[in-house]
This record gives structure tokens, C-alpha cells and sequence, in this order.
């Protein structure tokens, strides 16, 4: 394992395209987004071909192979951020250099699509790299609190940090009406199965993650706690036949527990119908399985280490989450 260096002010920050592009972005969230940079005393760059913009709102995978080597290579870069997700950063993963990336280790952030990234870079270097707020997240107006919170937690400081429930959330298109907000009062985690675990960081969007199935990208699930979310696009069906396939998997049988993000609201997703799934894959049955933790596809989120080390107790109602190593 490979921790990269914690941030510090006067840091650089490159903002790359992996997936979708920076085109995407409205000029009112990136004037957001800058300053918060800025705040964090952060030299904020971009790189060459984060704009660029094709038929299917992303780039040749010849002009993002370019920004994030150059982004590695680049000895004044600290911070690796990514604009947005989208669909395509897989199609990086059998091209990039990962000699570069682990002999030049710095922080890589990003979440739902980036998670192919994420766990690559991780299974082919032992770099620990981050699920955490893109650039476009920096650009929400109001309510960023709890996501800036974690975000420093996480990436400015060396110190264990526990995982606790944000006070709100919400599900809203706020990068359409920045100051319309809908807010929705947290209830907190829910245990599916008590136990108690410590592990590695492994997973994302689950989605995404299964894209890796099969290839050498794939990290190892032993001594994993799984971290596992997905967008609206997918409905409790979906969940159960993804998360089938992951069980099945030879390795699984030495995954220490699961977590789970918070479903937005259109996946129409409950409890109940959660843990009917968990409770009829006997593979989960050993496992302690808590969901409704704030990452995913949701606002606010935490950033966490893929390939990081977290403890989990759920016990009679009373759950600890810690990120220990990151």
C-alpha cells in the first residue's frame, strides 16, 4: 500500500477529464468551485484538454491519457481532481502508464465513473486513491459544508477520522437552481447484519466496479470491506444482480463486511426491499452489512481511500464507522 502525501496550502490541484467533460460545467458553478479552492489555499490548474468536448460529451481517450500522465508527472501537482463522471474512463485502463502513476504517488479524486480509475490504479500500482467530490461538486452554492468537512479529513490530515451521518441530504439538480434547495432530515445508518470488521477499502459504484470483473484492473476483494453505491439509473433489481455477481466472485468469500451509500430517491429503493436482498444471498450472511452511509450519488458526501483501511461495529442499533489508514 501506497499512501500519497496529505495536502497542505500552496499545493497544486489539477483538474482532468477522465470521463466527462469540463464543457459540461456552468459558469456560475466553476466561479464557486475556483474559490473554494482557493480557500483551501490550493493553486488550482487545468489540464490541457479538460474542455475538450466530442459527440458523446467526453474526449479521445488519446487527449485524457495525455492530461493524467501529465498530471502525475508534473512534480508540483499534489492533488489529482477529476471534473465529473460519466460512463467511459475504463477505456483509459489498459493504456495508462502505471509505472508513472507509482513512481509519482499523489492524491486521485473522484467518484461514480472515476471508480473504474480508482480501483485500477489501486490493483495495478497499491496506490490508495480517493471516492470523493469531483470538481463540479466544489461548485455547489449552498449546503457543502459536510463534503468540505470529510473532504479535509480525509485528504489534509493523517489522523483516523470517524465516519458520522450528516444532519440533511438531498437529491435536488442544484446546479440548476443553485438557491432552490430541497433538503430532507437524515435518519441515519441502518444495520441489515450486526458484526463487527476491520478491512481494506475496496469498490464505489458498484456498477462501475463490475466493469473490472474478469480483468487484470480488478483488485483483490481479501481482507475487503466493500463500499457499494449506485445512481438512479438503478432499481433494487439491479442492485440484487450485481451484488449476486460480486458474491460469486472466488474471492468474495474473504470480504470482512459491507457498506452501503444512500439510494436516490428514484431508484425507489427501502429498506425493507435492501436487506430481503442482503438476506437471501447466503454469501452476506457472515458479514456485517450497514447502508445509508453519505456517498453515492447524493448530496452531501464523504471522501474515503480505496485501498485504505476502515473498522465497522453494528451492534444493537449502535454503529461505528472509522477510517483508520488513508
Amino acid at each position: 500500500m501506497i499512501i500519497p502525501n496529505k495536502l497542505k496550502p500552496g499545493d497544486g490541484a489539477r483538474v482532468i477529464s477522465p470521463a466527462r467533460s469540463l464543457a459540461m460545467l456552468s459558469q456560475e458553478s466553476k466561479e464557486i468551485a475556483d474559490k473554494r479552492f482557493e480557500d483551501l489555499g490550493l493553486e488550482l490548474s487545468f489540464s490541457k484538454n479538460a474542455g475538450e468536448k466530442d459527440r458523446f460529451l467526453s474526449s479521445s481517450i488519446k487527449s485524457r491519457l495525455e492530461d493524467i500522465h501529465e498530471a502525475f508527472r508534473d512534480p508540483s501537482i499534489k492533488l489529482i481532481i477529476t471534473t465529473i463522471g460519466g460512463f467511459n474512463s475504463n477505456q483509459l485502463l489498459p493504456y495508462l502508464d502505471y509505472n508513472l502513476v507509482k513512481s509519482n504517488p499523489k492524491i486521485l479524486c473522484g467518484y461514480s465513473d472515476i471508480t473504474a480509475l480508482a480501483n485500477a490504479i489501486y490493483a495495478k500500482t497499491g496506490l490508495v486513491t480517493y471516492s470523493g467530490p469531483h470538481y463540479s461538486s466544489f461548485g455547489e452554492k449552498l449546503y457543502f459544508d459536510y463534503t468540505l468537512e470529510y473532504f479535509k479529513k480525509c485528504l489534509f490530515s493523517e489522523k483516523p477520522f470517524e465516519v458520522l451521518p450528516s444532519k440533511k441530504w438531498s437529491d435536488d439538480l442544484w446546479y440548476k437552481d443553485q438557491d432552490n434547495r430541497n433538503l430532507v432530515p437524515n435518519e441515519g445508518y441502518k444495520i441489515i447484519n450486526e458484526g463487527d470488521c476491520e478491512g481494506t477499502i475496496i469498490g464505489a459504484n458498484q456498477r462501475t466496479f463490475h466493469y473490472l470483473t474478469g480483468t487484470e484492473f480488478k483488485p483483490s476483494l481479501e481482507n475487503s470491506v466493500l463500499f457499494l453505491e449506485e445512481d438512479s439509473v438503478e432499481d433494487i433489481q439491479h442492485f440484487d444482480s450485481h451484488l449476486t455477481a460480486l458474491s460469486q466472485l472466488p474471492d468474495f468469500g474473504k470480504v470482512k463486511g459491507v457498506v452501503i451509500g444512500r439510494f436516490e430517491p428514484q431508484s425507489e429503493v427501502e429498506l425493507d426491499d435492501l436487506s430481503a436482498v442482503i438476506k437471501n444471498n447466503q454469501r452476506l450472511d457472515r458479514l456485517p452489512v450497514i447502508c445509508g452511509v453519505d456517498f453515492g450519488h447524493t448530496e452531501p458526501r464523504i471522501t474515503f481511500p480505496i485501498g485504505g483501511t476502515v473498522k465497522l461495529s453494528a451492534n444493537k442499533n449502535n454503529i461505528a464507522l472509522e477510517i483508520i489508514e488513508h
